[in-house]
C-alpha cells in the first residue's frame, strides 16, 4: 500500500503535462455497436445528456478524458470533440484527451472486427481521430492492442515517433499492458502511460511495478469494476439486453454464475469503503490512490449526476491507510489480484 502524498494535480507521466488524478471513461457514451459479432456498446445514449455529463466532470475539475477510435465506430470520438468544441479556449487548453488505435470498424455500418497496427493503419486511424476529435494534434495517441510481440511493438513506435514529429500526436501510450510491450514503449521520452484494469477487486502488481519504474501514469480502466462497484446492481437486476457487459470474453462480473460471488466480495468491504461518508463509488475510487497515489482512475460516466459522483471524489481524496489496508486484506483472495 502505497504512503506517497497524493496530490490531485500532478505530471502525466515523469515530464508530461498536468492532469488531473481523475479521469473520466468515455467507452459508454459511444452508443450502440458490434465488434467480432457481439454487442460492444452501453446502450442507447443522448449525445446532448453525454455532452452535459463531460461539461459536469471539467466543471468538477476533471481534465483527463478517455476514449477509443472504436468506441461507438466513432462515435464517443465524435460527442467529446462537439463537448470540447463548446468550451472557452482557456479550459479546452487545461484538457488531455487520450484515445487509442488499433481496433477495426466501420463507422457507418458501426460494425468492427480484429486488428490493423501496420503502419500505414496507424496513420489512418489516427487522422480519423483527429477528424472526430475536431483538434490540431492528439494529446496521448494508446495501443489498443494487436503488437504481436517486443519486437512488433518496435515497429508500431516508430510509426508513434513519426507521428510526433509530424505534429499528429504529441505523446503516446499502450493500453496493451503485457511486460514486454510496455518495456518497448517506455524507451521512448515521448511515452507517459500504461493503461491497466484496477479496482478494488483487484490488478497487476507487475503492470504498476514496471509502470513506476518507467516513470510512467497508469490510465486506470474499469475502476468501478465495469459498474459493479457501484452497488446499483443485484443477480435480479442486471445491465439491460444488449449491453456489453452481458457478454464480454473480459469480464465476468455480470455472468450468471460468477456475479453473486463478486457481489460477496463487494458485500465484505462496503461498510469500510463508506465508512467516512462516502459513497460506495467515491470509497473504490479512493482506494485505488492509497494502492498508489500516481494512478488516474478513468470511471465511465453516462449523466450528469455520475459525473458529479465521480469528481468529488477529487477533493476526499485517498482512503485513511488502515481502512484500505483492511479493504486489501479482506479482499486478498480475489482472483484478480495478481
Amino acid at each position: 500500500m502505497s504512503t506517497a502524498t497524493f496530490v490531485p494535480v500532478h505530471p502525466l507521466g515523469s515530464h508530461g503535462p498536468d492532469v488531473s488524478a481523475l479521469g473520466v471513461g468515455t467507452w459508454a457514451l459511444g452508443g450502440p455497436w458490434t465488434f467480432n459479432g457481439r454487442d460492444a456498446g452501453w446502450g442507447a445514449v443522448d449525445d446532448d445528456v453525454s455532452i452535459a455529463a463531460l461539461h459536469a466532470a471539467i466543471d468538477h475539475g476533471v481534465r483527463v478524458i478517455d476514449t477509443a477510435g472504436s468506441y461507438g465506430a466513432g462515435h464517443s470520438e465524435q460527442v467529446i470533440g462537439r463537448a470540447l468544441r463548446q468550451l472557452p479556449s482557456s479550459v479546452r487548453d487545461q484538457i488531455v484527451v487520450s484515445t487509442k488505435f488499433g481496433l477495426v470498424f466501420d463507422e457507418t455500418t458501426r460494425r468492427g472486427g480484429g486488428e490493423d497496427v501496420s503502419s500505414a493503419a496507424i496513420r489512418r486511424q489516427s487522422a480519423d481521430s483527429l477528424r472526430r476529435l475536431g483538434t490540431r494534434a492528439i494529446d496521448v495517441l494508446q495501443l489498443h492492442g494487436g503488437a504481436r510481440d517486443g519486437t512488433h511493438a518496435e515497429e508500431i513506435v516508430t510509426t508513434l515517433e513519426k507521428l510526433v514529429t509530424d505534429g499528429t500526436i504529441r505523446w503516446f501510450g499502450t493500453a496493451q499492458d503485457d511486460a514486454a510491450v510496455i518495456d518497448v514503449f517506455a524507451r521512448s521520452a515521448h511515452c507517459l502511460t500504461v493503461q491497466t484494469q484496477v479496482n478494488v477487486f483487484g490488478w497487476s502488481s507487475a503492470v504498476l511495478d514496471l509502470a513506476q519504474s518507467h516513470g510512467l501514469s497508469v490510465l486506470a480502466r474499469s475502476p468501478l469494476a465495469m459498474g459493479l462497484l457501484s452497488g446499483r446492481y443485484t443477480t435480479d437486476r442486471r445491465p439491460a439486453a444488449g449491453d456489453v457487459r452481458l457478454d464480454t470474453p473480459y469480464w465476468d462480473y455480470f455472468d450468471e454464475g460468477t456475479m453473486d460471488q463478486w457481489l460477496s466480495r463487494l458485500a465484505a468491504v462496503r461498510e469500510l469503503l463508506t465508512a467516512d461518508g462516502r459513497t460506495l463509488i467515491q470509497g473504490a475510487l479512493g482506494y485505488l490512490w492509497s494502492v498508489n497515489p500516481a494512478i488516474i482512475p478513468l470511471p465511465g460516466i453516462r449523466t450528469v449526476a455520475q459525473a458529479e459522483e465521480n469528481a468529488t471524489t477529487l477533493a476526499l481524496g485517498p482512503l485513511p491507510p488502515d481502512v484500505a489496508a483492511e479493504v486489501t486484506t479482506l479482499l486478498a483472495d480475489s482472483p484478480e489480484r495478481r
